[in-house]
Order: structure tokens, then C-alpha cells, then sequence
């Protein structure tokens, strides 16, 4: 009896737990074989025909045989092989004229492939950069056999050590080989010409003209030799070349480029760095205290992933605005944008196997996956609007869908004003004082503020009054003589009638030394009584204090006091 009410209410916590859920579990495949992360997945329809289509460019189980994927629902629907390893995806309108199909971008190596209706259109390669003059010149030698192939080793291995320009792909073949295989390649590539060439790291888009959701728009690429270019949607020349301190690793842009943009790119020296339309150089940058892993922009806001295991918000000019600790570390970001509810939130795969949803610093909801998901991509895939597509380390694949009736509630982290400021304060009544005092300053304002004036006034003129008979008194503790530099400063010590009296004598000049000096104190020796009423000063060299002591007796038995000035004088040695 007891089981059976325990089974009851475990299968209506279930139930429950089920119904307050905001997901559907539409797919969850763990050997679905798919190993990717955010930059490479992307939503679009390919065909033209109203069904959306998940873009994968995969890296292969442990980085050896990468490939694009194509996959509708659940299903893998093309598969073709890549050259290298995908470093990013996205789909773009490059054309006008009808009918308006998306193109399809995948960043890998030094290339850019094109695909429209899933079939290569176009191949992007960018610039080579100029080889080393060093490494060419030993290439030369080995091409004409007054080089061997050990030396060749050896000098290739210093030019990779020392020299900025880095080493071209064949010299780092060449300094992987064994000692026995050496001369077979460079009896077969030494006739090559050098040729250096760069990478892409990261990939996006960026509106041309206009900001519609089907408007045109420009590849945005990053590459390792810290360079951004932006290419022409038609023709894929290099429309701009900005340059960065560091290479870019994740890029976030806003706007249209005929008409103002401002791009955001995070490196990998863990800054980020703001660029804008006219700017061939960063015009802001945000220091981070850990490199960065994820950059993802909610409306204004530049929201910042850390190895810290924590977000952080920026304004666009670099202003810290928040900051959330993390309860594991970060794998993965993406942004989530419900268009019917105007809703835009940041997805964070954590390495607990959870997907935290944050609006600025507010939880709106967490997700618990049966592994940690290493890629994260929200949008309309198939006829669904809302849907969030998640891989996992394993290389599984799972596919949840957001209920119509979701709304997303703010479980922490209250944004905004405190509660305690909408509660009324008990402010006392208004007594008769504070009414006579308030008609009083009403009807006599004028007056009160000129009495304030003259008071103000007459203090600064006791204060000039007082400084000027300090300086005729030689009461200054700055020597007012432009010949010798120094600094005075006296110290009182004592209760009396004996006194300690210290002065500290300082040259400000910036270099040279001061010698021949005399100090000698003046007072009424009716008053005061000194053992020592002189000094000769030792050298003063600049920047050093130097402390001259003597004791003062205090002669009047009723309390008479009187000033005691001491006066610099120079003087020369007999017969100098």
C-alpha cells in the first residue's frame, strides 16, 4: 500500500515537473556522431521552401575527418568532405533578384566555401602574405645543392625561434621529419616557390545596406595574421581591411556597412576591441582579467563569457555595467531571440551538464542535459520557430522545442531598482519651526545670500592678509630666494618650560648640491634661553632632509610667549 502511494506521487512530481517545464523533448540522439561547436552550426532555408535546415560543420571524432553536414529533423541529409577543419558557418544573402535563397559559408583554412542549393558556387582564398626573405634565401641555396639538408634544419630553427615573420607551411613540414626523410622532401619541393598563407579563425555577417531580416549581406572574417576583412556579397573582393593588436577568435557586429557599424572582436591576448565604419584601428578596448570564450550581443550590451567561470555586460565604449559567477566553467554561448515576445537572452553551456538562460544579470531558466554541450544554436528549424538545437561531447545531438505558452520569469538577480525603494518612508509632519523658517527664507532670500557673499569675501581676505604677513615675517617653510632653493620646516616638541626644537632643511633643486649656509635664530633673550644659536649646515644634496636639533628654555615665569625667527645666511671659509 505504501509502495503504491510512494509510485503515485513520484509519477505526479514527474508530471509535474513535466508540465512547468518550458521545453519539448522533441530528439535526443547520443551517437548522432556530430562534434562541432556554436560557430559552426546555422539555421536556414536552403531550398527556398519554407523548411529550415540544420547547417554542421564538423570536426570528426578527435579532429581527423572533418565534413559539412546538412541535416533535416533528425536526419543527416548530405554529407561531403572538407580539407580542413571548419572554423565557421553562417548563411547569407548575397543577391536581389528572385528567388531568394540563402547562400551557404563555411570557413576552413584559408578558404571560404560557397554553396547555393547545396552545391559548391564559389571558392574564396585570401591573400597570401609574403614569405620570410630569410627562410627564402636558404630555400635558394637548397635549390641550387649549397645547403644540406641538416644544415637547412638548423637554420630554419632559428629563423622559427627569433624572426617575427613565421615560417611558411612547407618549412614546418620539413622541421617535423625525421633526420631519414629529410632530403627526399627537399629534393621534391625545392623547386616550389615559398608560399606564406594565413587562416581563418572566426567568421560572421554584417547587413550591407539595409537592416531587413532578407536584406544583403557581407562576410566578415577574421584571420590569424590579425586582420579583419569584409567581403563584397557579389563579387568577394575585399571591400575593408581593419587590423587588430591580436588575433580574433570571436566577432559580434551591428549595423550596415554602406551606412555605420560597430564590430566588436574578442582575441585571444583577452581583450576585446571596438572598431567602427571609418576606424582601421580599435577605437575602444575592454581588458579582461581571463581570456574569453564566448561574445554574444543582447541588444546594446556586449555579454562576455571568461575562463573565470563567469558573465560579465559592456556597454559598446568599454563601461562594465554586471557581472554573474558561473557555478561551473563555460563551454559554449549563443544567443537566444524569441521574436513573437520580443525576448532576447544569453545561452551558457556549462561543463555540470546545465544550460543557464540569462536576460542581463536575471536567470530566466535552467536546462539539464545528460552531457555537457559543447555547441548551442536557437532559431526556427523546420516549421518550428523556437528551437534549440544542442550537441554534446560524446557527439550527441539533441533537439528541444519551446512550448507557445512559455514566458520566461525572472528567478534571481532582480534587475532594476530594489523592492525597498517602492516602499513609502514614514517622513515626520511639519512643525511650526520648519514652516517659519521656510516663509523666513522665502521673503528674505535675497538678503541671506548676500550675507552669505560678504562673509564669504571677508574669509578670503583674512586668509591673503594672513599669508602675506607669513611671508614678510620669513615665516614661509619655502626659501623665497631664487639663488638657493630649499625647504624649511620646524617642530615644536615639549610641554616647557623646556622645549625640543627640530628644523628640517631641504634642497628642491633637480641636480645641484648647496654649500655654505648658516642658520642663526632671533629672539628676545628676556623670553628664551638657547645653548646654540647658530648652525652650520652640512652639504644639502638634493632630495635629502636634513634634521637640525636645539633646545629653547622658556625664561618667563607668567606664560610670556614671543616668536623666534631663524634666518639663512651664507658664509666662506678664512682666505677663500
Amino acid at each position: 500500500m505504501a509502495a503504491a502511494a510512494s509510485s503515485e506521487s513520484s509519477s505526479c512530481r514527474a508530471e509535474s515537473s513535466e508540465a512547468s517545464s518550458k521545453w519539448l523533448d522533441a530528439h535526443y540522439d547520443p551517437v548522432a556522431n556530430i562534434h562541432t561547436f556554436s560557430a559552426c552550426l546555422a539555421l536556414a532555408d536552403l531550398h527556398g521552401d519554407g523548411e529550415y535546415k540544420l547547417v554542421v560543420g564538423d570536426l570528426g571524432p578527435g579532429g581527423g575527418q572533418p565534413c559539412l553536414k546538412v541535416l533535416k529533423g533528425p536526419m543527416v541529409l548530405t554529407e561531403s568532405p572538407l580539407p580542413a577543419l571548419p572554423a565557421a558557418a553562417a548563411t547569407f544573402l548575397m543577391e536581389q533578384h528572385e528567388p531568394r535563397t540563402p547562400a551557404l559559408a563555411l570557413a576552413s583554412g584559408p578558404c571560404v566555401y560557397i554553396y547555393k542549393n547545396l552545391r559548391p558556387y564559389f571558392k574564396f582564398s585570401l591573400p597570401q602574405l609574403p614569405p620570410n626573405p630569410l627562410e627564402q634565401d636558404l630555400w635558394n641555396q637548397a635549390k641550387e645543392d649549397r645547403i644540406d639538408p641538416l644544415t637547412l634544419k638548423e637554420m630554419l630553427e632559428g629563423i622559427r625561434e627569433k624572426a617575427e615573420v613565421p615560417l611558411s607551411v612547407q618549412s614546418l613540414r620539413f622541421l617535423q621529419l625525421e633526420l631519414s626523410e629529410m632530403e627526399a622532401f627537399v629534393n621534391q619541393h625545392k623547386s616550389k616557390a615559398i608560399k606564406r598563407q594565413t587562416v581563418i579563425t572566426t567568421m560572421t555577417t554584417l547587413k550591407k545596406n539595409l537592416a531587413d531580416e532578407d536584406a544583403m549581406s557581407c562576410l566578415v572574417l577574421g584571420t590569424e595574421n590579425k586582420e579583419l576583412l569584409v567581403l563584397d556579397p557579389e563579387a568577394f573582393t575585399v571591400l575593408t581591411k581593419m587590423s587588430l593588436p591580436s588575433v580574433p577568435v570571436f566577432l559580434e557586429i551591428s549595423g550596415q556597412f554602406d551606412v555605420e557599424f560597430r564590430l566588436a572582436a574578442a582575441c585571444r591576448n583577452g581583450n576585446i576591441y571596438i572598431l567602427r565604419r571609418d576606424s582601421k584601428h580599435p577605437k575602444y578596448c575592454i581588458e579582461l582579467r581571463a581570456q574569453p570564450v564566448g561574445l554574444v550581443r543582447v541588444h546594446k550590451v556586449l555579454v562576455v563569457g571568461s575562463t573565470q567561470d563567469s558573465l560579465h555586460g559592456f556597454t559598446h565604449k568599454g563601461k562594465k555595467l554586471w557581472t554573474v559567477q558561473m557555478p561551473a566553467p563555460i563551454l559554449t554561448m549563443n544567443l537566444l531571440e524569441q521574436r513573437s515576445r520580443g525576448l532576447q537572452a544569453v545561452m551558457a553551456g556549462l561543463a555540470n551538464s546545465e544550460v543557464r538562460i540569462y536576460r542581463d544579470k536575471a536567470l530566466l531558466n535552467v536546462i539539464r542535459t545528460p552531457d555537457g554541450v559543447t555547441s548551442l544554436c536557437f532559431g526556427r528549424y523546420g516549421r518550428e520557430d523556437n528551437t534549440l538545437i544542442m550537441t554534446t561531447k560524446g557527439g550527441g545531438l539533441i533537439i528541444k522545442i519551446l512550448k507557445r505558452t512559455a514566458v520566461f520569469v525572472e528567478r534571481g538577480g532582480e534587475v532594476g531598482p530594489p523592492p525597498a525603494q517602492s516602499m513609502k518612508l514614514s517622513v515626520p509632519r511639519k512643525t511650526r519651526l520648519y514652516v517659519d523658517q521656510t516663509l523666513r527664507e522665502r521673503e528674505a532670500g535675497t538678503a541671506m545670500h548676500r550675507t552669505f557673499q560678504t562673509d564669504l569675501y571677508l574669509l578670503r581676505l583674512r586668509a591673503a592678509r594672513a599669508y602675506v604677513q607669513a611671508l614678510e615675517s620669513s615665516l614661509s617653510p619655502v626659501s623665497a630666494t631664487a639663488r638657493e632653493p630649499l625647504k624649511l620646516h620646524a617642530v615644536v616638541q615639549g610641554l616647557g618650560p623646556t622645549f625640543k626644537l627640530t628644523l628640517h632643511l631641504q634642497n628642491t633643486s633637480m641636480a645641484r648640491p648647496i654649500v655654505g649656509l648658516l642658520i642663526c635664530f632671533l629672539y628676545n633673550q628676556a623670553f628664551y634661553a638657547l645653548p646654540r644659536a647658530f648652525f652650520k649646515v652640512p652639504l644639502l644634496v638634493p632630495g635629502l632632509s636634513y634634521p637640525l636639533e636645539t633646545f629653547v628654555e622658556s625664561l618667563s615665569d607668567k606664560g610670556i610667549s614671543d616668536s623666534i625667527k631663524a634666518s639663512l645666511k651664507s658664509w666662506t671659509r678664512p682666505g677663500s
